[in-house]
């Protein structure tokens, strides 16, 4: 027993040595660059600063009608590419395996500071004589999904500011939807082991006169990401143990205050997928979608403290903001992308020169 503190206090030290070292501060703010990079380096990045635009200018740039680029899918284009970045970086990263089976990916620079934990992890090397790793497994002694959540869990709180943002909200680690949990792993840990997280988005919409209007969010500018920005109506993580639809109702309640009696009518019409690679982090995100019609005079109120305000727009109001701003969070894009074409609000027309005459040809059969 005294041998076992010994060598635990031993791997601490160590850890804590490495950690204030140039050279872990060095790789501490090269967490948002490319592992190649060469440059001056000081410590961590401060928290994300607010979004410095109000609803005064969203507003302006939605109702702007004089551009005539409502057919103009470039925008949505940039949005799209702006949330898979990096895939030139994908060899940067190696396996991250559980029971054999893939779960995540991790960078190799990020591997170096899970060496000092060696009852945790285990780092395999290539048999070739390098010492190119070749993937990252937890250590054979961890055996239960408790164990795991909980040596992981230590590690993260041991790495500090390496992964900023906690928020002491675990993921289920799977190796795909469905499938047995191996173990649950803080959140804001999630993209540093390139874990596939998933979440819930829901387009919050009512009609009037013909015409459909979307209920739109600004986060709150203490927000730990994207303070400030504008968000979705009702989105968040998918915690362990819980169902997309009771996600859905629960965080109705608490970002919209939306009774169950009303929220339990959403609608679950898909799912988006994104990869984003970012120094260290490799988001693998999919985002369960949801729309929800409300009733023409209902009105959110924030429950949590995480929305400063929200304002009901029309659907095309809500489409120009996304096509020429950066003004919502970035994954919010694409959901809201999708519903403008699930909801009709933009064909694509190819321009095909053949087609109008082989549509000629068959109204002639």
């Amino acid at each position: 027993m005294a041998a076992t503190a010994a060598s635990s206090f031993s791997a601490a030290a160590a850890a804590a040595a490495r950690r204030s070292s140039p050279s872990h501060l060095r790789l501490l703010a090269r967490r948002h660059l490319p592992f190649s990079s060469t440059v001056s380096f000081s410590a961590a990045a401060p928290p994300a600063a607010a979004a410095s635009f109000g609803w005064e200018d969203a507003l302006r740039v939605a109702a702007d009608d004089r551009r005539g680029d409502e057919s103009d899918l470039s925008g949505y284009f940039r949005k799209v590419d702006t949330c898979n970045r990096g895939m030139d970086k994908k060899g940067e990263f190696v396996e991250f395996m559980v029971e054999d089976q893939v779960v995540g990916y991790i960078h190799q620079g990020f591997v170096e500071h899970l060496r000092d934990f060696r009852d945790v992890f285990t780092i395999a090397s290539g048999s070739n004589g390098n010492n190119n790793v070749e993937h990252v497994t937890l250590h054979s002694s961890l055996r239960t999904p408790d164990e795991r959540t909980n040596a992981v869990g230590s590690v993260i709180r041991s790495l500090g500011d390496l992964i900023p943002g906690i928020r002491n909200e675990l993921y289920p680690i799977t190796s795909s939807y469905g499938m047995p949990v191996y173990f649950s792993l803080e959140r804001a840990a999630a993209p540093f082991f390139g874990i596939k997280a998933y979440g819930v988005h829901m387009n919050g919409y009512v009609e009037k006169e013909s015409q459909k209007f979307l209920w739109i969010a600004k986060r709150s500018d203490t927000k730990q990401t994207f303070p400030g920005m504008l968000d979705h109506l009702v989105a968040g993580g998918l915690p362990y143990g819980i169902s997309c639809e009771e996600n859905v109702i629960k965080e109705c309640e608490e970002e919209a205050g939306i009774p169950r009696s009303i929220s339990s009518n959403a609608t679950s019409v898909g799912a988006i997928s994104y990869m984003d690679i970012e120094g260290f982090r490799y988001k693998r995100d999919v985002l369960f979608c949801y729309d929800l019609k409300l009733p023409p005079d209902f009105v959110p109120n924030n429950e949590d403290g995480e929305v400063d305000s929200f304002r009901l727009i029309p659907v095309p109001h809500a489409a120009n903001i996304i096509r020429r701003t950066h003004f919502f969070k970035p994954n919010c894009n694409l959901v809201i992308i999708d519903f403008l074409f699930r909801h009709g609000y933009h064909v694509y027309k190819p321009r095909l020169p053949w087609l109008p005459k082989a549509a000629a040809k068959l109204e002639e059969r």
